[in-house]
Parts: C-alpha cells; sequence; structure tokens
C-alpha cells in the first residue's frame, strides 16, 4: 500500500466536552480552504477520515481528540 493511501485511511475521533465544539475540514492544494464544517454538543462524537480533499482538520473548542498516534484534549482546561 503507498504512504498517500494510508494517509487516506488514517481517521480521528473528536468526542465534545461541551457544547457548540466546531470542527473544519480544510482542503488540499495550492490555497487551503474550509470545506465542511460540523458542530457538536457535549457528549457527542464525530469521526474524520482524511481524503483527497480534507488535508487537515480544525477542532475548536472543549474536546477529546483520538488518533493513531495518541490522545490530546483542546479548549478550556486542556
Amino acid at each position: 500500500m503507498s504512504e498517500e493511501n494510508n494517509v487516506f485511511n488514517d481517521y480521528i475521533v473528536v468526542k465534545a466536552l461541551e457544547d457548540g465544539v466546531n470542527i473544519m475540514g480544510l482542503t488540499r492544494g495550492q490555497s487551503t480552504k474550509f470545506h465542511h464544517t460540523e458542530k457538536l454538543d457535549n457528549g457527542e462524537v464525530y469521526i474524520a477520515q482524511f481524503t483527497q480533499t480534507t488535508s487537515a482538520i480544525k477542532v475548536n473548542g472543549h474536546a477529546e481528540i483520538l488518533t493513531k498516534h495518541g490522545s490530546i484534549r483542546s479548549g478550556a482546561n486542556s
């Protein structure tokens, strides 16, 4: 399997630890732009996969983010 396909198989799990957590998908290419947003409330879980379109994911708010590399908390009291 090529390195590119391995990246496309990567995903993250975001669990909101407060109401109003925003998740934004950012595009690949010469200019990075927002292409998708989601809003989560406390306790909601979102699973996102990296694709040919999505090169980065931004999380705004208090959330737990799980990846194959480990976990991290964002936002207040992180």
